[in-house]
């Protein structure tokens, strides 16, 4: 069986316990979390694998230009 290479951006966050979660944007529900960055890169690997196999589209990664952070103001009610 003949095998494509694809490369897929990752975007990776920590949440307020300390988990690493880690979500493919180019694939809709591509996601996972570990307790390391070593887990959860293991684990999005085989999240992108599965996703692949059961999305029977055309998955066409897009090229990489940055992450920008921004911040914005909240009001704060009551």
């Amino acid at each position: 069986m003949e095998k494509q290479v694809m490369d897929f951006n990752v975007l990776i966050e920590q949440d307020e316990d300390g988990i690493y979660v880690a979500r493919v944007p180019q694939i809709g529900g591509c996601y996972t979390q570990g307790k390391s960055l070593n887990e959860v890169l293991e684990r999005i690997k085989e999240a992108i694998e599965v996703c692949l196999e059961a999305d029977k589209e055309e998955v066409n990664p897009m090229k990489f230009i940055g992450v920008q952070k921004i911040q914005v103001e909240k009001p704060i009610c009551c």
